[in-house]
């Protein structure tokens, strides 16, 4: 999610970033059987040990042990997709589109997706890349129509035995974030990709957030208000809501971009992370806190900082984009493919290796790869995504049969029947056709649409493998 805007901020990014860095069931279902009832891989994601209807349950709280994930004594394994713009549709409001989400949440689960990650955060501002409308006003006031598309779009999810992540701001500009808080603070911003500002000044400046006690206040506000909601349609509270797996922090957030200011700002952002942490455990004992980091590239290659910014909470969290990081070249994926997945692999390692030495879950909660040629066009194929996918889950479904500390992984994203409005693949200001690569990308980049056959039948067989491909599933 903290990808820049165009092809010049691209790469200034890629030369930042390049060189810094049951209980599981005893006894086995047929698989023609169970494939053939309607809906069976929405109902095989919608167990985590693949027998409960959690969807039917009142107490089923994803829980971690160890290197686990539980619900209902279960281990829960993570097929998921990014789905950031849920609330948006969810929205009783000129912008929202209810009956599409509900198909876009039934094509998720039919394809196996059981868990979603949803922006549950945007701060309206003046940076030029930020979505409106926001969950917050640029005064600070909330925006009801937003809070309740949140709402039923966690009541749907709800209803379809998926757990959600919800992502409480952001530290890239595209939805406002931290950025915009401080703004609100101080009456000044810089936009990212600004030519005036070159990589590394906005990860630098919007670092800066964690000491300031006026934006922090508002950050905790609408942490507080949200963990502390009743869900307008079903009446039940959120810290109540067996739907929702984790809070998260904040979308990728970063003690700074170059060296100097991430030893600047360390302490600072680790007391934000433990303090915020502690907030949310105050408001709700039953869920989960994790921090959405992109893992060592957030943090210039130091896994101590990994560590420590992880130890307040539940899991360990790691994103990884081959291209923004320049691993790979998009007009030359065949040629740069061997090397970047080789990168893939030994960051994969890394944050396994970090996640079981805290004896913690590892969710790769963010992955994405260009189509062929870095189109952005449907109908362009699929070839070195595919490849990149089942590298990602060939790693994942090692950890399950080994009971490693890698628990699942988040593709992004899911466009779903969305297409771009405009030849030129931009977003535009009224554009109502929300998909998964933010507006200010170019729509189309990462995200798969519901034309993908291969991308959805890949997807498909990583969710069948997690309950039909395992010879035993690790008991809690």
């Amino acid at each position: 999610m903290g990808r820049c805007t165009g092809r010049q901020s691209l790469r200034r990014r890629r030369q930042a970033d390049t060189g810094l860095r049951t209980r599981d069931r005893a006894v086995r279902i047929d698989r023609r059987t169970l494939l053939a009832t309607t809906g069976a891989s929405a109902a095989l994601m919608a167990l985590g040990g693949c027998v409960h209807n959690f969807a039917s349950a009142a107490s089923n709280f994803v829980e971690r042990r160890g290197t686990r994930l539980l619900r209902a004594d279960q281990h829960y394994r993570i097929v998921g997709a990014n789905l950031w713009y849920a609330a948006w549709l969810g929205a009783d409001a000129e912008y929202g589109n209810r009956a599409r989400l509900l198909r876009e949440l039934d094509r998720l689960q039919a394809m196996g997706v059981n868990n979603l990650r949803i922006m549950a955060a945007a701060e309206e501002g003046p940076l030029k890349n930020s979505i409106a409308p926001g969950f917050t006003h640029g005064d600070g006031s909330g925006n009801p129509e937003l809070f309740e598309g949140l709402d039923f779009a966690m009541a749907e999810i709800g209803k379809r035995g998926m757990t959600a992540v919800l992502v409480l701001s952001n530290f890239w500009e595209w939805s406002g974030g931290l950025q915009t808080l401080l703004y609100r603070a101080t009456g000044e911003y810089m936009d990212m990709g600004d030519p005036a500002h070159p990589w590394p000044a906005f990860a630098d400046a919007t670092a800066a957030f964690y000491a300031n006690d006026a934006a922090l206040a508002a950050y905790r506000a609408h942490v507080a208000k949200l963990v502390g909601r009743t869900n307008s349609l079903t009446g039940q509270r959120y810290s109540e809501d067996p739907a929702i797996m984790s809070w998260q922090l904040a979308n990728e957030p970063r003690p700074g971009g170059s060296d100097a200011a991430i030893a600047r700002h360390r302490d600072a952002y680790l007391s934000w992370i433990a303090s915020t942490a502690d907030l949310i455990r105050s408001l709700d004992r039953n869920h989960l806190v994790s921090l959405g980091q992109e893992g060592t590239m957030a943090t210039n290659g130091s896994e101590e900082l990994v560590v420590a910014a992880h130890e307040p909470v539940d899991y360990v969290t790691a994103h990884i984009w081959p291209l923004n990081w320049g691993w790979v070249e998009g007009d030359d994926l065949p040629g740069t493919w061997p090397s970047g997945k080789a990168k893939v692999e030994e960051y994969l390692t890394v944050h396994q290796r970090i996640a079981e030495a805290m004896d913690k879950p590892l969710l790769v909660e963010e992955f994405g790869f260009p189509r062929d040629g870095e189109a952005y066009d449907p109908a362009a194929s699929t070839e070195f995504r595919e490849r990149y996918y089942r590298t990602i889950y060939d790693a994942v479904e090692q950890s399950w049969r080994e009971g490693g500390a890698l628990q699942g992984s988040n593709f992004w994203a899911w466009n779903g029947e969305a297409r771009a409005a405009h030849a030129d693949f931009r977003f535009r200001d009224g554009d109502l056709a929300y998909m998964g690569d933010p507006p200010h990308e170019p729509q189309g980049w990462y995200g798969n649409f519901d034309s993908d056959d291969e991308m959805i039948a890949l997807v498909r067989r990583h969710a069948e493998r997690m309950c039909l491909g395992i010879e035993t599933l690790c008991p809690a």
